[in-house]
């Protein structure tokens, strides 16, 4: 386990041409209920089974408690991602079971809003959290995995330059069923040797 010592209450944002990612805070409570209300047909399919209480505020304050709690034991950073060119939240995305010692690893996670997906944000964003998991959590290996169906992940990761290693049988339990998921990939290494190839 370890600590972030960088993190402070002026984290600062991740910045991208498109897009920017930076940590939640209790003032974003409003617009990431109505972002997901709205999409949450679009969401479903391809995340946990929703509690009753998902987008109540009760709910919500026990988010960012969990999200400062990872922060501070140094398992997990969440982000929220935001267009630049209007500042409008699109989505959210966390590099999370992150192991220090001879795994030097982590797992991303991601959800887009559905007005906004098909529009590049999240391989922008996923190019953003890469490079911070790389050069600053000095991590060497990331892992992303994705229900085969969800052709619109399977193209975010690869589009990224995450390979995919395999079938993980049964591996989340998703909207309710056990759900097969792809494993994808990338390592330090990778990402070295297209800088080299670009």
């Amino acid at each position: 386990m370890i600590a972030f010592p960088f993190f402070r209450r002026d984290f600062p944002a991740l910045k991208g041409d498109r897009v920017n990612l930076r940590v939640p805070e209790s003032g974003d409570y409003r617009e990431w209920a109505a972002l997901r209300a709205e999409s949450r047909a679009f969401l479903e399919p391809w995340e946990p089974r929703w509690a009753s209480d998902e987008l109540e505020r009760a709910s919500w304050r026990q988010r960012l408690s969990r999200y400062r709690e990872d922060f501070t034991n140094g398992s997990a950073v969440a982000f929220f991602i935001f267009e630049n060119a209007s500042g409008r939240l699109v989505g959210g995305i966390t590099i999370g079971n992150i192991r220090q010692g001879v795994a030097q690893s982590g797992q991303i996670g991601y959800w887009v809003g559905e007005r906004y997906a098909g529009k590049g944000y999240m391989v922008d964003a996923l190019l953003l959290l890469v490079q911070f998991a790389f050069d600053t959590l000095r991590l060497h290996r990331i892992e992303a995995a994705c229900i085969p169906e969800n052709s619109r992940s399977v193209r975010v990761l690869e589009k990224a330059g995450f390979q995919r290693e395999g079938l993980l049988r049964s591996y989340l339990r998703i909207n309710g069923n056990w759900q097969d998921h792809y494993l994808y990939a990338l390592i330090a290494d990778d990402r070295l040797g297209v800088r080299t190839k670009g």
